[in-house]
C-alpha cells in the first residue's frame, strides 16, 4: 500500500493484509440510487454524484437491510487493494503504461462523468476504479496516517475532519489516478465529481 515515490500522503509504501471482503464491481449508478432516494437524472447507467459521504452511509444501511448483508463504504487499504487487480506495484490497475495510452483518452469525460464498465474492468473484474468519479471511503483521513497505520486491516484514524476518497474523476486536468493516489474532503460537502461503490 502506498507508493514511496509519490506523494508525500503515499509513503511510506507499506505491507497490509487485510480479511476476506466483497466489492461491487460498478460505481453506484443514479438508477440504483433512485431506487432509496428518487431524484432528476438523466442517464440511469452513469455514476450516482454530488452525494455526501453521509448520503453514501445512509444508502449503505439501507441495502444491508435490503440484502440482510453488512453493506458499507470500504476503507482505503481495502479500496487500494481491490484497484490493483492483483498487480502490485503497478502505477495503475492496467500497469505502468501512462494513463494518455488509453484508448480515447483525450475524447473521454469532457463534460460529466460516463456510464459506468466503459473501460474494461481490472484483474479482478472490477470496472472504473481510479477513473470516472472519486469514490468514498470509510476512514477518516490523515496525510500522516501511514507512518504508524496497523499491518493489518487498517481502519483508518479514529478521528479527524475530513473522509478519505480514492481515484481519479472526470473534471480534473488528468482524469485517471494512480492506484495510490489519495483524496479526501469534508464528509458534509456534495461534488459533481464525487460517488461511490458499496463493499460487503
Amino acid at each position: 500500500m502506498g507508493q514511496d515515490d509519490g506523494r508525500d500522503e503515499e509513503r511510506p509504501a507499506h505491507h497490509v493484509t487485510l480479511a476476506p471482503f466483497r466489492l461491487c464491481r460498478f460505481q453506484v449508478t443514479n438508477a440504483d440510487f433512485a431506487s432509496f432516494r428518487p431524484f432528476a437524472f438523466e442517464c440511469a447507467e452513469k455514476p450516482v454524484t454530488s452525494v455526501s459521504w453521509f448520503d453514501a452511509m445512509d444508502f449503505c444501511r439501507w441495502l444491508a437491510a435490503r440484502w440482510d448483508l453488512p453493506v458499507r463504504l470500504p476503507t482505503e487499504a481495502e479500496w487500494e487493494f481491490a484497484a490493483r487487480g492483483g498487480l502490485n506495484g503497478k502505477l495503475y490497475p492496467w500497469g505502468d503504461s501512462p494513463v494518455t495510452s488509453r484508448p480515447d483518452y483525450a475524447s473521454r469525460w469532457i463534460a460529466g462523468p460516463e456510464p459506468i464498465a466503459t473501460s474494461d474492468p481490472n484483474g479482478y473484474g472490477l470496472y472504473d476504479m481510479c477513473e470516472n468519479v472519486h469514490e468514498w471511503c470509510s476512514d477518516w483521513y490523515d496525510p500522516r496516517y501511514y507512518e504508524n497505520s496497523p499491518a493489518e486491516n487498517p481502519p483508518g484514524p479514529g478521528q479527524g475532519a475530513r473522509r478519505a476518497s480514492r481515484g481519479g474523476a472526470w473534471r480534473h486536468h488528468i482524469k485517471i489516478a494512480r492506484c495510490a493516489a489519495r483524496s479526501s474532503i469534508p464528509p458534509e460537502f456534495r461534488y459533481a465529481d464525487y460517488g461511490f461503490r458499496v463493499a460487503v
